[in-house]
Order: structure tokens, then C-alpha cells, then sequence
């Protein structure tokens, strides 16, 4: 018993002794059993750092920079990303609902007509590709590559629970800039008009899901075809 004692007596002294007396200051550093990132090689803002020659850690953008996607001509052109698309706003366009309620439709302002209307689809398809497919798979079955890994709830989006009467374009379009459950929000990261083409990339599957084989036979022979070369 004595030596359960004693020991119980050495642990205690180490644990006082490794474990600073509260409200005590150092100019130690104090003992890390696991550091992990806590000493990085990094500017902090703000912050004076020797680094540079004026010893200001904050540095001024480089010359021309713009900011990432920025596009000054992207106004005149479907795909285009001038820079206030990643901004706020209140209406249908930036926010997906009208007077509280998400709402069907493409905002007026995307400027849909007959002649842009497969530009937009297919700008909506290389953006579904780049930012969901990894999770939803490449026609939005919710079979992307993540799924394989184990990501739980990863929403088969050709399902008639997403579709556009029970799923609204405007609760999709909010969905994919705020996110929802596991998923994150992508405002900071796709540009409005992108994520409105993702809506109707989105729709245009849901089409594609349940036409008619004779009516999709050509255009699925060939892919399978191309699939095989």
C-alpha cells in the first residue's frame, strides 16, 4: 500500500509541477506535449514582421491584381463574373425567393433567350461538374466520389422530392449558395448567374431522367460510343 501511496505522491508532484499555477505569467513558453500548428511560417496581419525591408507584415496587392474570377467585360457575356455577382442583394436573383417564398423561374436578369439558352445550360454544366458532381455524381444521382468514402447524406437530386414542384428553383439556387446539413454554402465561391445555371443544368437531368428512351437515343448512343474510344 505504501508504494501506491508514493506513487500516487510522484504523479501528483508532476502533474503541479508540469501544470502552471493559474493566473501565473511567464516569459516561457509554456510545456506542449503536442504542438501541432501552433509555430508556422506565416505573415500575420496587422503584425510587424522583419521579413520585409519596411518591416510591415500587411503588403499592398501586386500590381493589376483583381479579385478571384473578376471579369470586366462579364456583364456583356453569359458565364461572365464581374465582380458584384458575389455580392449581396435582396432581390430574386441574389437571394432565390420573392416576398419570403422561394419562387420557380430564371431571374430576368440572366437575359434568357432562344439564342443563349444552350450557352447558359452548358455553363451550368461545366460549374455542376466542377462543384458537385464530386457529391452528387455527373448526372446528380447523389453517386459522386465522396459517397465511396463514406459521406453520409449526399441527396439523389434526380428524386421527385427535388424536383421543381416540390423543390422550388429558388430554395434550390438558396441551397447551393447557403448550403444545407453537410453541405457548405458556395456564394463565396460561384458567381450568381453560375449558380442559376447550375439550377437549370439541375432541371435539365431531371428532364433527362425520365424522357423516353426513343426520345434520348441518339445523343445516348453516342455517348457510349465516345465513352468506349
Amino acid at each position: 500500500m505504501k508504494y501506491f501511496f508514493l506513487a500516487y505522491a510522484i504523479i501528483a508532484a508532476l502533474f503541479i509541477g508540469l501544470m502552471p499555477t493559474r493566473g501565473a505569467k511567464s516569459p516561457n513558453a509554456p510545456i506542449r506535449l503536442f504542438p501541432d500548428m501552433d509555430e508556422q511560417d506565416k505573415l500575420n496581419a496587422q503584425k510587424p514582421d522583419e521579413f520585409f525591408a519596411d518591416g510591415q507584415g500587411s503588403r499592398q496587392p501586386v500590381a493589376n491584381t483583381q479579385p478571384l474570377g473578376f471579369n470586366a467585360e462579364g456583364l456583356a457575356e453569359i458565364g461572365g463574373i464581374p465582380e458584384p455577382e458575389f455580392g449581396g442583394g435582396t432581390g430574386y436573383y441574389a437571394t432565390g425567393g420573392i416576398d419570403g417564398y422561394f419562387a420557380n423561374g430564371m431571374p430576368g436578369e440572366i437575359g434568357l433567350d432562344d439564342e443563349n439558352v444552350a450557352a447558359f445550360l452548358h455553363r451550368g454544366q461545366e460549374a455542376f461538374d466542377i462543384n458537385c458532381a464530386i457529391c452528387h455524381g455527373k448526372s446528380g444521382d447523389g453517386l459522386g466520389i465522396t459517397g465511396q468514402f463514406g459521406v453520409p447524406g449526399i441527396a439523389n437530386l434526380t428524386q421527385d422530392t427535388y424536383g421543381q414542384a416540390a423543390y422550388p428553383d429558388g430554395r434550390l439556387f438558396d441551397v447551393i449558395s447557403n448550403g444545407k446539413g453537410n453541405m457548405g454554402g458556395y456564394k463565396h465561391n460561384v458567381a450568381l448567374r453560375d449558380r442559376w445555371a447550375i439550377v437549370a443544368y439541375v432541371r435539365a437531368l431531371q428532364t433527362a431522367r425520365k424522357a423516353p428512351y426513343d426520345a434520348v437515343k441518339e445523343a445516348f448512343d453516342k455517348g457510349i460510343a465516345a465513352q468506349a474510344q
